[in-house]
């Protein structure tokens, strides 16, 4: 997808307006209300000739959709950080969209992100897996919010970076939409209310 080409640094929002966040354990993610913190923040790679991402966290661990099931006897495996020695497709997501607005990230099982709801252990994780009903196909959506540009100068990439992109823990923020290209797609990027 194009917005991830464009983008150094991503927030994704879940169908239940919660942030996909790194957990201080550097370890486990989960949803959380707060998008303002840093550990919402993920940062793109473009994996070089393919249509495939990686996330890699505020704490340099790259998002990893795993084989362990999340609670035994259900569906949906564990989504971890990991900082595997050798980096492989177990990272690696591929960004779908049917709207240009709402993203499905594709692991390499065939199964996608899921932010899902409803009682602990449930409430607020983060799996992957294939949705099964119509109920829960909205689960594996996802809102991408453009955080950092990519700037391209002199045939060189380079980030772009000012302060309207440094002060997003702030309360006094919000989105305004961008259009791309001829696509219909919007970015979303977090701009100070000056």
């Amino acid at each position: 997808m194009e917005i991830f080409r464009k983008a150094t640094i991503v927030r994704l929002r879940s169908h239940n307006d919660k942030y996909l966040s790194a957990d201080e354990d550097q370890e486990s993610v989960h949803q959380d209300r707060r998008g303002t913190t840093k550990n919402t923040r993920w940062s793109v790679e473009i994996v070089p000739g393919s249509n495939v991402i990686r996330l890699q966290s505020c704490y340099g661990k790259y998002l990893t959709a795993t084989n362990i099931h999340f609670l035994l006897g259900a569906t949906g495996e564990k989504v971890l950080q990991t900082l595997p020695e050798k980096l492989d497709s177990s990272a690696e997501w591929e960004p779908l969209s049917d709207d240009g607005v709402h993203v499905r990230f594709k692991s390499r099982y065939g199964q996608y992100l899921r932010a899902n709801k409803g009682v602990p252990p449930w409430r607020n994780s983060i799996t992957h897996d294939i949705p099964s009903r119509t109920v829960t196909q909205d689960w594996a959506m996802w809102t991408v919010d453009v955080l950092q540009i990519r700037v391209i100068k002199d045939d060189a990439e380079s980030t772009h970076s000012s302060s309207t992109f440094s002060r997003i823990e702030s309360d006094d923020s919000f989105i305004v939409s961008l259009p791309l290209k001829s696509e219909g797609r919007k970015a979303n990027i977090l701009r100070d209310r000056r």
